[in-house]
């Protein structure tokens, strides 16, 4: 075999040689800049990449060179990966390579009998299971003679005696753990976490620190913040002894701080406790981060073995990312980088706790984050009922429809048994805040005999379940809960980000309620306000019905001129909330039959309150029906059919911004015309409303400007936005009817089988949580060039929840748009994407 480790390939790791992140992994460069400090850091080697990469294809290592590792042949080593990312893993740690009958004996000699033993039984399973390739069942006894036992298995198995070179052990732990790395399971784990598949990977060296002895001996962990709060505090383990041969031999086992259960660390050697606790302050300053010490204690003499990124829940990222930043240790730039965009969701509801008990009771898509526990209803009506009562309550649904927008209210949480991220459910659970899981195909939902099932478990209604929309986890009872945390981290996180981004940032908002949710978390503005989720309220639905049921343009005037008032005091009281921000309220867009009952109680109710026979009701709701309602008679369709619902639509707008003005809000309403897909369309439904605009112009005297805009829904209309821009002020990309357009799918229906595409390669992503780049993303582009090349200064935007997605908030950045807009409780991550984009772009500028 080819020799490849020559002493070039080996580094001992001393605050002035060339270790290299790339070259040697993030671990060796880690304990560089621990030595650098002057912590007390066994010696230690690093192996670069390409050796590791040579030694899992079968090449020999040099015997000098390997033998280098041992410091003249004094004491032991352990070998752990260095990987260039510490979140790309790597190969379990192996400790207490070299050990062999010689060292044996001489650790019995200064450690006691069980500590040999326990040393030299650690070894021989690993290296048994590791190395020689071994059945792990043969190794795994413990306590009195394992040791002996477990040498005899390895001889039987193997017909020789365990290795006694150290350098044969090395060469072998070292060369398995290079095809460890290199596995194809191991390759595909490392690519799950963003790592590529060949990712190079270093191997560290370093003398065996022993952590068992007479004296005060252990190994232990320090840091200096709460991993699930980040709230200031010294955290951390110590299983140690003071005196002793051995625990459970006189040894008094020791904790890390003060603690009631024994005696601590702390307490027993203070002077020692407070070198870690200055060492952990010395770290974070100089590695720029909170970190996690891990140290042992040999005899009372210390030993610092690693240093590690504290692992930290989202409200604990935010945290320590501002706190570092205001005590000036890095910028305020980096902190905004440092935290993931989807973790503010966490910080904006109520969370399960990461460390309570979880009972699961099935899995779906996390559509909407946070927790909630309710008692579980099964229609909109209970859901209600139960919100009278003062209870907490589920609603609990095969798939929602508008109908149940009033149980949805009354309930804190949704759970669905089909659908995918832009299904109704999910759509209207993000806008009002609610935790809300969509397509938990494992449950089945008998509502007539009010029982869930999933799997053998039934839960019956009234029975407590958590739904946790974070995770996508449904839980049995009741689970302990973490409040929201927008505290002044979160505030002060956004105010950076703010200053970073150039990308705007508004809010789906249909109600006074979204529109407050959308200021409190700072939206620039209304992007998308739908009209039709306005007239579901029980007050105006009879109205709506009545216009629906009108056999004439005037009669439906009539109905509409009831309505009127009620919709220029929906848009009074939304423009005051928004105190002059940009709103864009969409015109009217569901097909008619979604405001008609579809069940023989509500369709006899509709009757009377109409002065109908039934039939004549029933034979109204068939022919509105459609095979296809979404490709149906919805959208501009009806403002071209049916005009009356858009005009009064835009006096109601246009009076409503004369009376904002009046109180000191002036606004400049933009109206937004949906599912367009060709210019004519937009031409007839400007020229009505033009007219409407003059008409109220010269009934009121006043003045008022306003835009007209397209909702791009249809490939049609991203195709042609050229025609289209001539006549709008700006084009807002529907991206939910669009990539349902585009792809033929329906979003409500591909939850059913989207998981299968995603696993077997079909789509990368869920093209309805992650923009589609390729396809829907391509007619975006060529919609937003087209348009501009005919109107430079036209708005353009994306509007459908894609625009709460960091990843599709990337694209939107590079494809030049002037402002994305997403439901209120998704705009501080909107924000935050946006930022990091915006940071990116410059870097990358400056390269």
């Amino acid at each position: 075999m080819t020799r490849f480790v020559e002493l070039s390939d080996i580094v001992e790791i001393t605050s002035d040689s060339g270790i290299d992140t790339a070259v040697h992994g993030w671990r060796a460069k880690c304990l560089q800049r621990l030595v650098r400090m002057d912590l007390p850091v066994p010696r230690s080697f690093a192996i670069a990449a390409k050796a590791v990469r040579a030694m899992a294809q079968g090449a020999m290592p040099d015997a000098d060179a390997i033998g280098a590792l041992f410091a003249n042949g004094e004491g032991l080593v352990i070998v752990r990966p260095s990987a260039v990312k510490p979140e790309w893993g790597g190969p379990g740690t192996v400790l207490n390579v070299g050990i062999n009958d010689e060292c044996y004996r001489r650790l019995k000699k200064s450690h006691g009998k069980d500590a040999a033993d326990a040393i030299y039984l650690a070894f021989v399973q690993s290296y048994a299971i590791n190395v020689a390739r071994l059945d792990p069942d043969m190794f795994s006894e413990s306590g009195e003679g394992a040791l002996d036992r477990a040498l005899a298995a390895y001889r039987s198995e193997m017909d020789e005696e365990f290795p006694q070179d150290p350098i044969r052990q090395l060469t072998g732990v070292l060369r398995s753990m290079a095809r460890a790395w290199d596995a194809p399971t191991a390759r595909m784990l490392r690519q799950a976490k963003g790592a590529p598949g060949d990712a190079p990977l270093g191997l560290v060296v370093q003398q065996m620190a022993l952590a068992v002895g007479p004296g005060l001996t252990g190994s232990g962990t320090i840091q200096l913040i709460d991993s699930v709060t980040g709230a200031t505090g010294i955290s951390g383990r110590f299983r140690g002894q003071m005196h002793g041969e051995t625990r459970g031999q006189g040894a008094e086992t020791l904790y890390l701080t003060t603690d009631e259960r024994g005696p601590a660390l702390e307490d027993a050697a203070p002077g020692l406790f407070a070198d870690l606790v200055e060492y952990c302050r010395a770290a974070r300053i100089r590695l720029r981060d909170e970190m996690m010490i891990e140290f042992v204690i040999s005899d009372g003499r210390l030993s610092i073995i690693d240093a590690l990124r504290v692992q930290r829940s989202s409200r604990a990222a935010v945290r320590i990312a501002v706190n570092l930043a205001e005590d000036g240790i890095i910028p305020a730039e980096e902190a905004v980088m440092r935290v993931e965009p989807r973790a503010l969701s966490e910080l904006m509801h109520y969370q399960v706790d990461p460390r309570a008990p979880r009972d699961i009771i099935v899995r779906g898509i996390d559509a909407s984050p946070g927790a909630a526990t309710g008692r579980i209803v099964f229609t909109a009506a209970a859901a209600q009922a139960c919100a009278a009562r003062g209870e907490s309550c589920i609603l609990v649904r095969r798939e929602t429809s508008p109908e149940d927008i009033r149980g949805m209210h009354a309930a804190v949480a949704v759970l669905t048994e089909r659908g995918g991220m832009t299904s109704h459910a999910a759509v209207i659970a993000r806008g009002l805040g609610l935790p809300c899981i969509v397509g938990a195909s494992g449950i089945r939902i008998d509502a007539r005999a009010g029982i869930l099932r999933a799997g053998k478990r039934s839960f019956r209604e009234g029975d407590e379940i958590t739904v946790d929309g974070t995770s996508g986890e449904v839980l049995a009872g009741s689970a302990e809960m973490l409040e929201p945390a927008l505290d002044d981290c979160f505030s002060k996180l956004l105010d950076w980000a703010d200053e970073a981004r150039d990308l705007g940032v508004r809010a789906n908002a249909d109600t006074p309620e979204d529109a407050r949710t959308a200021r409190m978390f700072n939206a620039e503005g209304i992007g998308l306000c739908r009209t039709e989720h306005m007239f579901f309220d029980e007050m105006r639905l009879p109205i709506m019905r009545e216009m629906i049921f009108a056999d004439s343009p005037d009669d439906r005037r009539v109905a509409l001129a009831r309505l009127l008032p009620i919709q220029r005091q929906d848009f009074t009281e939304l423009f005051g909330i928004m105190a002059g921000l940009p709103v864009t309220i969409r015109l009217f867009d569901p097909p008619l039959h979604e405001f008609l009952p579809q069940e023989r109680d509500g369709i006899r109710e509709l009757a009377e309150s109409l002065d109908l026979p039934i039939s004549d009701v029933s034979r109204r709701i068939e022919a509105l029906s459609e095979f296809n309602p979404m490709l149906g008679m919805r959208g501009v369709r009806l403002g071209v059919t049916i005009p009356e619902i858009y005009d009064m639509q835009a006096r109601a707008i246009f009076e409503a911004a004369i009376a904002a003005a009046s109180s000191g809000e002036p606004v400049v309403p933009e109206i937004m015309i949906p599912l367009v897909s060709a210019r004519r369309e937009v031409e007839i439904v400007k020229n009505r409303i033009d007219a409407v605009a003059a008409a109220v112009r010269n009934e009121t005297g006043n003045d008022f400007a306003f835009r007209l805009g397209v909702m791009v829904e249809t490939p049609r209309a991203a195709l042609r936005a050229g025609d289209i821009a001539r006549h709008s002020a700006f084009l807002s990309f529907g991206t939910n009817d669009l990539t349902q357009m585009t792809y033929g799918l329906s979003r409500d229906d591909a939850g059913r089988f989207m998981g299968d595409y995603v696993q077997q390669g079909v789509y990368d992503e869920d093209p309805f949580h992650i923009l589609d780049e390729d396809g829907v993303g391509e007619l975006l582009l060529i919609g937003t060039q087209r348009a501009r090349d005919v109107d430079a200064g036209i708005t353009i935007s994306v509007c459908g929840e894609h625009g709460g997605n960091p990843q599709s908030i990337a694209f939107c950045h590079r494809a030049g748009l002037d402002y994305i807009s997403c439901s209120p409780f998704r705009v501080p991550v909107a924000r935050l994407a946006a930022a990091q984009e915006s940071i990116r772009g410059r870097t990358a500028k400056t390269r």
